[in-house]
This record gives structure tokens, C-alpha cells and sequence, in this order.
């Protein structure tokens, strides 16, 4: 009794503590939120001088990280909604909505009225009732100087069918975050976890909120067992049995005063029904087989054919007080729910290539550029390891695995479908993290991200696909040369007005605004 008793009380302790640490979070971001809102007013404004819809076709969208990638339930399209860019000086954040002819290989942007503000970081998910609806919940807004931050906590329906945006309001739902997580299970939306900062603190969270998609009302829930901690930027997926899948995701918690200690977290667990009773929730911890990938954060995931889980790149960043390491990745996990086991995805080659099939191996670039994206391929897996000094005796280790790709000129079978016309074998995307991922017609689509060199960040702008039912070879859809990306040195001061006056001007930059650079959280 008396240690259950002790345990308990530790327990209820914990819960306070969290709780106090919200109200304090909550009551010093109120003031920047407070300021931000008016903001946000300003581009609202720009925005409801939108009164009809316009369809334009357009040439691919501008380099962004952090946006949403969504999959047309009923037709052949990708939808691109939102994101973030930064070069050097500030962030620009955008609410733009494109979408991609995947037949076609053609992009639209379409402008509709009274669309979501401008964010980064958000849940996009598509269901396919009524012709088909992409929610949208949470994301973040920076100010321009980058220092004060906006978590949003409204909910937003895009009706594809009729091309019409709608904020829906409903009370008792999540507090304002920005890289949590968000799934379709039956007729409700599942959402977990994420963070929220002000200038000074910080808070993760591990709750869980349902939607209801016929009622639209929120719940929240409160699953018995031993769950997560609190992170963002996790795994989350459906498995076939009916439940909910929580792996990884990045935190980080004050170690002394002005240091902060981030944790990848590498654990899984299994949220599901208990009993079968759908307002009643367990969690359970899981020990998963097979090859896992290794801890990293800012990774991306999409579901696969076959109801498993599609893990792709991220980064490792080795915290120092001098410097920082980060290494990239583009390698390809598969999660398979059904016997619990990780395994790692290699491409076969082209198919006159597979009996000569060979294990990677290591090697030195030859003249590689430190910005270098892709490229050419080679005819044998090949793990390139590029490590880069910077001036300022920062360290950045680049990490690409360059999978045998074929001949451009390669020959497609009889039976592949028109979509995989488009594009030539390469070596597919480079390593890259915050990236945005979806899977039609069992073809994996990776756009845009970024990556570091030095002081600078690159972000990207091109498209990749794969056909995950042969795994042969990624075919280049985009192309993108990282050294033409403007890159501006920081200055010691700017003046909010001047880049207000920026996001305004412009025909890219009226869709733009500034903000904060995302990391490994989102």
C-alpha cells in the first residue's frame, strides 16, 4: 500500500508539474501571441482579396520545407499546402495550395478564397467523404524578426470536390502546437503530441485529442497504460488491426540555465481500443524485429502498399557547444504492422541488372561540390560519406546512399502504367530532412526539404518518385541545382517594417512572410 501510495502521489506530482509549466509557458507567450495575431490580421487581409477561385497553371513551387503533401482520394493529384522557406536573414511562410497532374506532370496553383493563414509545420489529412476533404489542424507563424512565435489551434476542411476552403470551430479541442501528429482512423481524426515555444520556454506535449467527423466535435482522450513521453515530429500510422502506431520523435528539456538537451527518442507503442470500445483507449509498448533505423529526427513518413509504413531521411545532429555535426539521410525504412518487423528498403537495380546486384560499399566523391544534390548514377550502391569544415570549425557530415539506377535510356515494361513516364532514372533525392512525402498508385512522390552546409541551409524544390512495387530505380521529376539558391548573411539588425513591405511586394512575395527556421521538432 504505502509504495502504490508513493507511486501514485509521484504520479499526481508529475501531472502538476506538467500542468504549472503549461500555465507558465501559456502566460508569457500570451503577450508575443497577442502581438503576432496582429500580423497575422495584416496578410488575412491580403488574403480576402481573393473573391473568386483561379486555377493557374504554374511552373513547379518555390524550395520549402515543412509543408503537407496530400494524395487525392479520387484522383490522379498531389496536393501541396503551406510551408517555409529561409534564406539566411529571415523565413517566409506560406498558405499557397498547389497541386500536381501526376498523368500530366503539370502543376496548377489554385487560389481560392478565405484560405487557412500562412504556416509551417501543420497536419494535413484527406478522407474521402464528400468528393474527398484535406483537414488541416495547428502549425506555426513567426514574427519577422524570427523571435516570437504563433502556434495555431484552428481546424480547417479543404472541400476538394467544390475547391472551397472552411474553418470549422470546435470547442474542448487540442491547445495551439505546431509538429504534432495526425491520422484518419474510421470516422474520426486521431491527433498526438507536438510542442509549443515562446521566446524564452518551451513545452511537449503526449496528449491525445479524437475528432469527430460526423458530429465535429473533439474529445479528449485518456488511454490507460504506460504511453509515450512528450515529443514531436513522431511516426504515427494505422495498422490493419485498427490501431495506432507512435514511433520516435525528438524533444528536448532544460538541463541548466540557457542549455537545453535534445533527446531522439527510438521507442514504439501501439495505441488502440480496448475491449472494442472506441471511447475507451490502451497503450501498450513495442518491441519491434528487424532492421530499425537509426535514431534521427526530422524524418518522413507515408503509408505503403500493403498497409505498411514508409520511413524516409532525416537528420542526426551531435549538440555541441562549438559546433555542430549534422548528418542527413535518404535511406528508405518499411515498418510492417502486421508481424511488428522493421526492414530496410534497397532498390533492385533495373531488371537486366539483378543478377549482377552487389552490396554497398563505401567510397570518396571525387570533386564533389559540398551543396551537391543527386546526380548521376552509378552502377552499384555506393555510400557516399562527405564531411565539410566550415570556417567557423563547424562540422557537417553529409550521408548519401547512391543505389544502382540504370541507364537513362532504359526500356519500361509493357505493362508500366503512363504516370512513370515522366522523369529518368537517377540517383535519387540526396539527403535531406522536413521533407514531404505521398504514395499514389504505389508510386512514393519526395519533394522539396533541406539540408545543411556550414552556417547555410539549403532548401529544396525538386521531385523524386519511386515505384515501391518494383523498387527498381528513383526517376528525377524536378530538378535542382542547390548552388543557385539565394543565400543571404545575417545582419545585426532589420527593420520589421521594410520586411513587411517585402511580403507584400512581389508577385511571389505578396504569398509570402517571414518567420521562424523549423528544426528537428516539426
Amino acid at each position: 500500500m504505502g509504495k502504490k501510495g508513493k507511486k501514485e502521489k509521484k504520479g499526481r506530482g508529475a501531472e502538476k508539474t506538467a500542468a504549472k509549466m503549461e500555465k507558465k509557458v501559456s502566460k508569457r507567450s500570451r503577450k508575443e501571441e497577442e502581438d503576432l495575431e496582429a500580423l497575422i490580421a495584416h496578410f488575412q487581409t491580403l488574403d480576402a482579396k481573393r473573391t473568386q477561385i483561379v486555377e493557374t497553371p504554374c511552373p513547379p513551387p518555390s524550395p520549402r520545407l515543412n509543408a503537407s503533401l496530400s494524395v487525392h482520394p479520387e484522383k490522379d493529384e498531389l496536393i501541396l499546402f503551406g510551408g517555409e522557406y529561409f534564406n539566411g536573414q529571415k523565413t517566409f511562410l506560406y498558405n499557397e495550395l498547389y497541386v500536381y497532374n501526376i498523368r500530366k506532370d503539370a502543376w496548377t496553383k489554385v487560389d481560392i478564397p478565405s484560405p487557412p493563414p500562412r504556416r509551417c509545420a501543420h497536419q494535413a489529412v484527406v478522407v474521402p467523404q464528400g468528393g474527398g476533404q484535406l483537414w488541416v489542424f495547428g502549425g506555426e507563424f513567426a514574427s519577422p524578426n524570427g523571435e516570437q512565435f504563433y502556434h495555431y489551434k484552428d481546424l480547417w476542411v479543404l472541400h476538394l470536390a467544390t475547391k472551397t476552403w472552411e474553418q470549422v470551430k470546435s470547442t474542448g479541442g487540442p491547445s495551439g502546437r505546431s509538429g504534432h501528429r495526425m491520422v484518419a482512423w474510421k470516422r474520426q481524426l486521431i491527433l498526438f503530441g507536438g510542442f509549443h515555444e515562446s521566446t524564452r520556454d518551451y513545452i511537449y506535449y503526449n496528449d491525445v485529442y479524437a475528432f469527430n467527423l460526423d458530429t465535429f466535435t473533439w474529445s479528449k482522450l485518456s488511454p490507460s497504460g504506460m504511453g509515450p513521453t512528450p515529443r514531436s515530429g513522431c511516426q504515427m500510422s494505422v495498422t490493419p488491426q485498427g490501431g495506432i502506431v507512435i514511433y520516435g520523435g525528438y524533444s528536448k528539456q532544460r538541463v541548466k540555465k540557457d542549455m537545453d538537451k535534445g533527446t531522439r527518442h527510438s521507442d514504439m507503442f501501439l495505441l488502440k481500443p480496448e475491449d472494442g470500445r472506441e471511447d475507451k483507449w490502451v497503450w501498450t509498448r513495442m518491441n519491434p524485429s528487424g532492421v530499425k533505423p537509426t535514431p534521427r529526427s526530422g524524418f518522413s513518413v507515408a503509408m505503403a502498399p500493403n498497409h505498411q509504413t514508409l520511413f524516409f531521411g532525416g537528420v542526426c545532429d551531435e549538440e555541441e557547444e562549438e559546433s555542430l555535426a549534422g548528418e542527413f539521410f535518404n535511406d528508405l525504412y518499411f515498418y510492417d504492422a502486421t508481424r511488428n518487423r522493421w526492414f530496410e528498403g534497397q532498390l533492385k537495380g533495373p531488371k537486366s541488372e539483378k543478377k549482377k546486384r552487389r552490396r554497398g560499399r563505401r567510397e570518396e566523391p571525387e570533386g564533389g561540390s559540398k551543396l551537391a544534390c543527386g546526380g548521376a548514377g552509378t552502377q552499384a550502391p555506393v555510400e557516399v560519406v562527405k564531411e565539410v569544415v566550415t570556417e567557423d570549425g563547424t562540422v557537417v557530415t553529409i550521408k548519401q546512399v547512391l543505389s544502382a539506377p540504370g541507364s537513362a535510356g532504359q526500356p519500361q515494361s509493357e505493362d508500366e502504367d503512363s504516370l512513370e513516364e515522366a522523369g529518368s532514372p537517377t540517383s535519387g533525392p540526396c539527403p535531406r530532412s522536413n521533407t514531404m512525402l505521398a504514395v499514389k498508385h504505389g508510386v512514393l512522390y519526395v519533394y522539396g526539404g533541406m539540408f545543411e552546409a556550414g552556417d547555410r541551409q539549403v532548401t529544396l524544390s525538386d521531385l523524386h518518385c519511386l515505384d515501391l512495387h518494383r523498387m527498381e530505380a528513383w526517376k528525377t521529376l524536378v530538378e535542382m541545382d542547390p548552388e543557385t539558391q539565394e543565400w543571404l548573411e545575417e545582419t545585426d539588425s532589420e527593420e520589421d517594417s521594410e520586411e513587411v513591405e517585402g511580403a507584400e511586394g512581389g508577385d511571389e512575395d505578396e504569398d509570402e512572410d517571414s518567420g521562424e527556421e523549423s528544426g528537428a521538432e516539426d
